[in-house]
């Protein structure tokens, strides 16, 4: 069984992935990890904050010479700002110096209030150190890793950015594998060039409206095998942890498989994807469907389609021209307050999104063929896959 945490601070001395249960024997280098935490910064709309931090991963246990040990991985994404803010954290002192100023004025949409009341704080900044989504580097750290662990078995992946604010792309006739490089080409990681450019001038709008803009992400992932997940249990329900782990996304309020939304308005007859026999010696057998409106799921199990899902994210919370709030010593109205923020980091949601339904595919695929090893998970899912063909 493949398990997941996280753990740290965004102004601590930085965050940290545990996988463990990781199979032993997936090579993999430094690059596998630290390019996807580079993309997670890049993104036109980004804050000052991703021009302070160059995040790197550092391992801490589970690799020895380019290899996975069996052994639990721990993975570190130092915090550069932390040297600005050690007085301030300081786990052992009360916090002192220019950044340690109370944070009382609660911001609307955020952790702040709610988790001050629930924790018994009178300080705000207990709370949102860790709401922040500084955490999501290490999501992506580990993702790299469950990532890089499907690639050996014919999994990809790509996620790209089909609205931002009320602008919307037009890329459901782009192929799956022209996705990741389109994507690349645009500031916003939107395939549809008109739409990144009026993206790229919407949030140019709310920067200078001193606003937010929130969005919606798209990711496909291809090369299946049927039956990952199961329908026995709600907790073991593939489409269910799929949308609990992408819920879990900070500012993330919406998930969408296949149609999702979409499709509500039809009747079944052209919801549901008709079945037909094609001879496959693939993993996705050779069952397939004539459309994919159910995004390859049913029965909350991997149809061998492609699996789709659409992730919505709200606007930021943090604004540069704040919204009203309570003073929670005095009770009396305030600003909420403002801290370096971004302006839109939908482009960066696509990089989140790829690392956590990597992570949630990972913990399926182990637990289909499961083994201490790849070698010996790539002999169980030969296996399967020579089973398949026999149907």
């Amino acid at each position: 069984m493949l398990r997941f945490l996280t753990a740290g601070e965004s102004h601590g001395r930085g965050v940290f992935c545990l996988l463990d249960g990781f199979p032993a024997g997936l090579h993999v280098s430094k690059e596998d990890i630290d390019f996807y935490l580079s993309e997670r910064q890049k993104g036109y709309g980004r804050g000052g904050r991703q021009r302070i931090e160059k995040d790197a991963v550092d391992v801490l246990s589970g690799i020895r010479g380019g290899i996975t040990l069996g052994s639990p991985i721990l993975l570190a994404v130092w915090n550069r700002d932390f040297e600005n803010w050690q007085e301030a954290m300081d786990p052992w002192h009360p916090p002192s110096g220019p950044k340690a100023t109370r944070v009382t004025q609660p911001r609307p949409g955020h952790a702040d209030l709610v988790g001050a009341l629930k924790y018994h704080h009178d300080d705000c900044r207990n709370i949102l150190e860790r709401a922040s989504a500084r955490e999501t580097a290490a999501r992506v750290a580990g993702g790299a890793l469950c990532r890089k662990l499907l690639s050996t078995f014919g999994i990809e992946m790509a996620a790209h950015v089909v609205q931002i604010g009320d602008v919307v792309a037009n890329t459901d006739s782009i192929p799956s594998a022209e996705i990741a490089g389109r994507s690349a080409t645009s500031e916003v990681r939107c395939c549809d060039p008109v739409a990144s450019e009026n993206m790229v001038a919407a949030i140019r709008a709310a920067k200078q409206a001193k606003d937010t803009l929130g969005g919606v992400v798209e990711v496909r992932v291809w090369g299946l095998p049927v039956g990952l997940g199961t329908h026995t249990q709600w907790d073991k329900k593939l489409d269910g942890r799929l949308a609990q782990a992408l819920m879990s996304i900070q500012a993330v309020k919406g998930v969408e498989i296949g149609l999702g939304f979409r499709g509500v308005s039809r009747p079944g007859s052209q919801f549901h994807d008709e079945i037909q026999f094609v001879p496959s010696a693939g993993p996705g057998g050779p069952y397939r469907r004539f459309t994919n409106h159910l995004g390859g799921l049913e029965g909350s199990m991997t149809t061998g389609e492609e699996l789709l899902i659409r992730v919505a994210k709200k606007p930021i919370s943090t604004l540069m021209k704040p919204l009203r709030t309570v003073n929670m010593e005095t009770h009396e109205p305030a600003e909420a307050l403002v801290e370096r923020s971004d302006t839109c980091a939908v482009p960066a949601l696509a990089v989140i999104v790829e690392a956590a339904v990597a992570i949630v595919l990972a913990e399926a695929f182990l637990e289909k063929f499961g083994g201490d090893s790849v070698a010996d998970m790539k002999a169980a899912f030969d296996a399967y896959v020579r089973y398949l063909q026999s149907r």
